[in-house]
Formats: structure tokens, sequence, C-alpha cells
């Protein structure tokens, strides 16, 4: 994201893949979700096919990968760079839902290291969680990201794409846990501005900001939101050279504002430890550990910066 920053460049289309339409499914319930995990993982095999018998053996792999019967699929798109939800943990009796919004150059090809995020965090939480207490983890790649070296990494532009989109899910998502579960949403890099974008009036109970270039907002309270709004960042992740500015350019602005990590922001900052922008859900680290008491709403355990 630095070199984008001094020198925006164009991303390489992503090469058109064959694949059908998302399953049309009515919005899920405690009673439904088995019914739309098998449609998405059927519509995964039908990708599967196409992308194979397109010669994109790549593509194919990822998406037979996900139509495995172990797989919870809420959403699944195969069409493009990708876009899919996927729930860990028995999400229909959780007391507890931790969603993941990923950063920049996501996508179904590169899938697997976002799950890699999730499986970590979901495995703390099992092994943290008090008697009694159930937790799931959605992984939600609900948006198409930006390359980490391309123009639209630098602006708002994806975000304000996909910030209706996280709305209506999170709305969606309520209809299927209930007002009394604690919805977590936590934001790695890129992820930070749609969070921040879709944050207003937004129904969570926290959100976390990790390695942000900013949210497009000044401070915590612009974002206007309920939530607790918590931020860290590793000691070794580059995002701390990039510049927090906005500038408008060409009629398009530029950068995301104040330091989320900042006293001008007003943030709740956390620990994150030594690691890289890569390493915030690293099993055994400092921010693992606070990012599972955040979600157990364990507040008080949390690790200051």
């Amino acid at each position: 994201m630095t070199a984008a920053l001094v020198f925006p460049l164009s991303a390489a289309a992503h090469p058109e893949i064959p694949a059908p339409a998302p399953a049309v499914l009515p919005p899920p319930t405690a009673a439904t979700l088995h019914d739309a995990y098998a449609a998405n993982r059927a519509n995964a095999a039908q990708a599967s096919r196409m992308a194979a018998a397109h010669g994109d053996e790549d593509r194919a792999a990822a998406d037979r990968a996900m139509a495995a019967p172990s797989r919870h699929l809420l959403t699944f798109d195969g069409r493009g760079s990708g876009q899919a939800t996927e729930v860990l943990g028995d999400l229909a009796r959780a007391d507890r839902v931790a969603i993941l919004v990923p950063g920049s150059d996501t996508s179904l090809d590169a899938y697997g290291r976002f799950r890699r995020t999730a499986t970590s965090l979901h495995a703390e939480l099992t092994r943290e969680a008090p008697a009694g207490t159930r937790t799931a983890v959605v992984a939600w790649l609900g948006y198409e990201t930006p390359g980490t070296i391309s123009a639209t990494v630098t602006t708002t532009g994806r975000a304000e794409q996909a910030a209706p989109h996280l709305r209506e899910f999170i709305h969606t998502l309520r209809g299927v846990v209930g007002d009394d579960a604690s919805i977590s949403l936590l934001c790695h890099s890129y992820g930070s501005v749609v969070c921040g974008r879709a944050s207003k009036h937004l129904d969570v109970d926290d959100i976390a900001l990790l390695g942000s270039p900013g949210t497009g907002a000044d401070s915590a309270a612009a974002l206007h939101t309920r939530a607790r709004v918590w931020a860290a960042r590793g000691a070794d992740d580059w995002v701390r050279e990039v510049p927090h500015v906005r500038a408008d350019l060409f009629g398009t602005t530029v950068g995301f504002g104040t330091d989320p990590v900042s006293p001008a922001f007003g943030a709740r900052v956390f620990a994150a430890g030594d690691g890289g922008h890569s390493d915030y859900f690293a099993p055994g680290s400092a921010c693992l550990t606070n990012l599972a008491r955040i979600v157990l709403g364990d507040t008080s355990e949390v690790t200051r910066a």
C-alpha cells in the first residue's frame, strides 16, 4: 500500500472466469442455515466445474475446496475475483459472534489466507470462552477488494460500494442470532475503511481496526456508532509509514485521514505485539489474545498499548 500511495498504478483486470449466478435464497434464519449452506456449496461445486472447463485449474481448485461438505457458506459468488461468506461454529446458537472484514488483495484465489485468520480466531475463542458461552466466526468477503498496487487502494471508492452490503449483511445476521447475541466487527487494513464507511448506527457491540491506514473519519466519534471502537497496530507493520492525510486530486479524495491508533482519533488502543501487517491473528500473539477478549466481552482484560 505504501508504494501505491506514492505511485498509483492500475491493477490488471481479473480475467473473466465463467461461474453461475449466486443461488437465489430467502434471508436465512436459524432454522434454514443448513439449507443455505447446502445451496451455496452446490453453487461452488458448479463454479469449480465451469472454471475447470475454462482451463483455470487454480480457480477450479479454490472453488472445489469451498464446496467441501464441511464448509458452511452463507453466500458464494464465483464470478470475477469472487466473493463468499463463511461461518465457523454454530451460528444459530452463538452468544458471541465475530465478523472478519479483509483488506486488499483478498479474493477467492487467495481465500485460504483469509480463512486461516478466521480459523485461528475461532480456535482461540473456543479455547478461552467460559463454560456455556457459544461462539462463531464469520469470514465476510462480501466486496471486491482493491489491489495493493492500484489507485483504488488509496481512495474510499471500494469501501463506499462495500458499506451498504456490510450493513445489509449485519441486519440479516441479526435475524439469525437474535438481539441478545453480541457482534464484534474486526476490520483489517483496507477493511477498516469499509467498516468506517458502514459504521453509522451499525448494530454491533465492538469495532476493532487492525493495521488500519485510516477510516476516512477524523475521529472515533465521527464514525457515529454506539459500538466500542478499538485500534491496534503491530510494531513491525509497514502501514505505520502510510501518510495519514486526505487530499482532493482531480475530483477524487485520496487518503484516509487520522491515524486510528493516535490519541487524536480517540479509539481504545490495545497491544498488538511485534508482528507485521499479516500477523494480527497469529496463534499465540498478543493481538489474537486481545481480540478474543474483545469478542468475549472481557474488555477489562484487554492489554492496552
